[in-house]
């Protein structure tokens, strides 16, 4: 069992590590010219993931943001060229965003940018060293089974 100064130290130094991921991604970002922020490139990896384009409310809601902040995003998107407001083919009141063809090449952009932080980053390990990190990040992202906090 870990102190509770070894474990401020653990997140202390999880935290370092997200901040350098993201300066490191952001460094690549500008070098290959891609002028996208951090949000928008997140709203523009999540509308990848739907097979037909979603309504701003599922957006919002997989993101874990307010409506007002996607339209804020896709506004800025929209404005880029990168996606488009389509109305519903069913209910004409319901705006649905797809991606636009420069949306998946900025898409194609943030994949090689972000795979190419990540190997930077872990550069300095070895192969032994990665898969132990690997088995130790799938523990933290997947959590222990009834180990959630309330504050």
């Amino acid at each position: 069992m870990t102190t509770p100064d070894a474990d401020g130290l653990l997140a202390e130094q999880l935290l370092r590590l997200t901040r350098r991921v993201h300066r490191i991604q952001k460094r690549h970002l500008l070098q290959c010219g891609l002028d996208i922020t951090p949000a928008q490139s997140r709203l523009l990896r999540t509308l990848a993931h739907y097979d037909a384009p979603p309504r701003m409310a599922d957006l919002a809601e997989r993101l874990e943001v307010v409506p007002r902040a996607v339209t804020t995003l896709v506004d800025g998107l929209e404005g880029s060229g990168r996606v488009r407001r389509v109305p519903d083919p069913t209910n004409r009141r319901v705006i649905r965003i797809e991606v636009t063809d420069e949306g998946r090449k900025a898409l194609r952009e943030l994949h090689h940018a972000r795979r190419s932080a990540a190997e930077e980053i872990l550069a300095p390990l070895s192969d032994g060293q990665r898969e132990v990190l690997g088995g130790l990040l799938d523990t933290l992202i997947d959590g222990a089974p009834g180990a959630e906090r309330r504050c």
